[in-house]
């Protein structure tokens, strides 16, 4: 079986971790560069191309701004990922703003930055016009129900939240255009964690048929359709990683087949990718608590859900290696576990691993996106810290670990004494 590449040998991770306490969560700059510029190739093709990394997958300033500046926007979703974006420098039309259940200061925000807002219900309209005021440049989010697919993140699009129906978004183009709307977007995101190139490439194909049938009808003419993510990563080590040039390819010859024969003005792609950019490119370093020897073999981290909580939450496979021992057979069968009060808190169940002993670190992988970003502090556990290894060699701490001080922050201590 295949193993996975780590950016570091035995010997530097010795080093960073003498230098920072474990657990953390490590990501590398040459990978996550690497991988952009991928993206980046395989729709060079279109000369208005932008990824809209999503902020909600790894939301550090530090990977904000080494994407932004080999051009990368941001996707925010909420208020505070907004002001994330803004304090990185990400303004204007550099930002994709796709929420749903949305505030009115929400979209103010949105407003005021000059993000690109993109609604997900046609009820957002008046709600928009009342509360911030319609911009000159509106995007539509699209839920094509009828994909015969179900992705256990997202779900089938039938019994998705996000989104317009197709009926709706002629009438939701209409009523923007009649508020002075003159600029317009498309949006769709129906898939997550995707492996399939094929139904990647279809999705791209039913949005373009949507826009050539909604301009047909409408007049309207896109500025640019937005793909949305979804684009998988191979989790488990025999899985086959998507080839993104082929994929870029295939959208390419959609493009041509769809937009360009039906006289359509040229397109701008946006996508926001964040699990392939950054999900291979980061992972957990832990170290081994405790050996528990009951009906099963459990080794304790010192990580937990509130670390990771993929595992618990979707059942989600992160492969874990034992550094030092990797030519040692993986011939004893262990649960990994947290040590959160929940029987949930597990990164992997009867997984083969070499015999561990107390003081083994464990790097779990692939945690660069919706890792870190998804913890928790159930149990008053606290959130490890994020660590980014330059290219240089260098390792600089981008955000430190929580503190008990930072979780008592919020409580209202000072009133406890006159509390009856």
């Amino acid at each position: 079986m295949p193993e996975k590449f780590l950016p570091f040998t035995y010997d530097k991770l010795q080093e960073i971790v003498k230098q920072f306490q474990t657990p953390f969560h490590i990501y590398s700059e040459k990978g996550l560069l690497e991988t952009a510029e991928s993206l980046k190739n395989a729709f060079s093709w279109n000369s208005g191309f932008k990824e809209f990394f999503p902020v909600k997958a790894t939301p550090n300033p530090f990977i904000l701004k080494l994407l932004n500046r080999i051009g990368f926007g941001a996707d925010c979703s909420s208020m505070s990922e907004l002001i994330l974006a803004e304090r990185t420098g990400i303004t204007g039309e550099e930002i994709m703003f796709t929420s749903n259940d949305t505030t009115s200061t929400e979209y103010i925000k949105a407003k005021e930055l000059g993000a690109v807002i993109n609604l997900d219900d046609i009820s957002h309209i008046p709600f928009l016009e009342e509360h911030a005021g319609i911009p000159d440049l509106i995007c539509l989010r699209y839920n094509p129900g009828s994909i015969s697919h179900d992705d256990k993140i997202i779900g089938n699009p039938k019994e998705s939240k996000f989104g317009f129906r197709e009926d709706q978004l002629f009438e939701g183009y209409a009523k923007c255009r009649e508020l002075g709307v003159k600029r317009f977007g498309i949006h769709a995101m129906v898939a997550s964690n995707e492996l399939d190139q094929e139904f990647i490439i279809n999705t791209a194909r039913i949005l373009f048929e949507v826009v050539v049938e909604i301009s047909g009808k409408t007049g309207i003419r896109f500025e640019f359709i937005n793909l949305g993510g979804g684009i998988g990563i191979p989790y488990k080590p025999e899985d086959i990683s998507v080839n993104i040039q082929e994929i870029g390819d295939g959208i390419k010859e959609q493009y041509e087949n769809i937009i360009i024969e039906n006289g359509h003005p040229p397109l701008k792609i946006f996508m926001e990718s964040g699990r392939f950019i950054t999900g291979p490119n980061g992972c957990i370093v832990s170290k081994v608590l405790h050996i528990k020897r009951t009906y099963k073999n459990y080794a304790g981290l010192d990580s937990s859900m509130a670390d990771l909580m993929r595992p618990g939450l979707y059942g989600a496979y992160h492969h874990i290696t034992v550094p030092g021992k990797e030519n040692i057979n993986s011939k004893i069968k262990y649960d990994v576990t947290g040590s959160l009060c929940e029987n949930s808190d597990k990164f992997a169940i009867d997984r083969y691993l070499p015999e561990l002993e107390k003081n083994d670190l464990l790097i779990i992988h692939d945690t660069g996106a919706h890792g870190h970003s998804m913890g928790y502090n159930y149990n008053g556990k606290l959130r490890s810290s994020e660590l980014l290894l330059r290219t240089n060699g260098e390792v600089m701490m981008i955000r430190r670990p929580e503190t008990v001080e930072d979780y008592f922050a919020t409580l209202n201590f000072d009133e406890l004494d006159k509390f009856g």
